[in-house]
């Protein structure tokens, strides 16, 4: 049940991406709220998708990455707002705030590495895109910032081989209190 879910919200958001993207000159600043708004109506109703969580936020990154890079947009200047716009739909939804910053920075990261982005890069860009988004919709940004830097660093080892540390390195350098919270993450 909750694969159809997420299978139908990754295709949702995608065609809704490919959608409202389409001829438009200003991708960057049409893409937070075209992504945001697409994330509250595909989760309009539906409780059993905001429950699924870290997975759903997921889902949303995905399909949205997806339609980005279907209609010839580059991705890499969209990343930060897709992951701003996704953590902002998912909790003005009822989403929790962890989750969604989980589940679209763990995706974000997996989708730069699958399109041969910079990762490193990547994450710095969709760190900023989370705390962004929570700090828009009233949440705890030093929570925000904490929970969106472990989410890169536990992506990047999944991916495996020197992604972990090229990301570690390029948030520490360009997150404030990343390194404090990479420190503290290997005690």
């Amino acid at each position: 049940m909750v694969f159809t879910i997420i299978s139908r919200l990754v295709n949702g958001v995608k065609e809704g991406v490919k959608s409202g993207l389409t001829g438009v000159s200003d991708v960057g600043g049409a893409v937070i709220g075209l992504v945001k708004n697409t994330t509250v109506s595909m989760l309009k109703g539906t409780t059993d998708i905001v429950t699924a969580g870290v997975d759903a936020a997921g889902s949303i990154v995905k399909g949205a990455v997806s339609g980005a890079a279907d209609i010839g947009v580059a991705v890499v200047g969209t990343i930060k707002g897709i992951v701003t716009g996704t953590v902002k739909g998912f909790m003005e939804s009822g989403g929790k705030q962890d989750d969604a910053i989980k589940g679209a920075v763990g995706q974000a990261i997996h989708s730069a590495k699958e399109l041969g982005l910079n990762v490193g890069e990547t994450a710095v860009e969709v760190v900023k895109g989370a705390v962004e988004a929570v700090k828009d919709v009233g949440g705890d940004t030093f929570d925000a910032t904490k929970t969106a830097v472990i989410a890169a660093v536990d992506a990047a080892a999944e991916i495996g081989g020197g992604t972990v540390e090229t990301v570690k390195s390029t948030l520490s350098e360009s997150i404030d209190g990343a390194k404090k919270i990479i420190e503290e993450v290997k005690k």
